[in-house]
């Protein structure tokens, strides 16, 4: 699995560090502990205290009409070629 060692975690922090610049890691490290606070608050209360419960319906499926048609047909010419010719049909009309 991910067995972080001491010394890998010294490591990456190192990296970090001179990613960002030692000045902005009090703030990134502050975002981060925003974002997981807010992360498991709303995993332990994902609706909250004003928003009301949706209750979401099925509705029944039906049938599409369809309004085009494609169709393929592929035959072989005199010469011996593959010639594909492909028909659209608009039903709306």
């Amino acid at each position: 699995m991910l067995g972080l060692g001491p010394l890998e975690l010294i490591l990456i922090v190192v990296v970090i560090a001179l990613i960002f610049g030692a000045r902005k890691l009090p703030e990134l490290g502050k975002g981060m502990g925003q974002g997981i606070k807010e992360f498991k608050k709303e995993v332990r209360d994902p609706a909250g205290p004003d928003v009301k419960e949706v209750v979401v319906t099925d509705v029944p499926a039906r049938p599409l009409d369809p309004q085009t048609t494609v169709t393929t047909e592929v035959t072989r010419s005199a010469d011996g070629r593959v010639v594909e010719t492909v028909t659209e049909r608009d039903h709306r009309a």
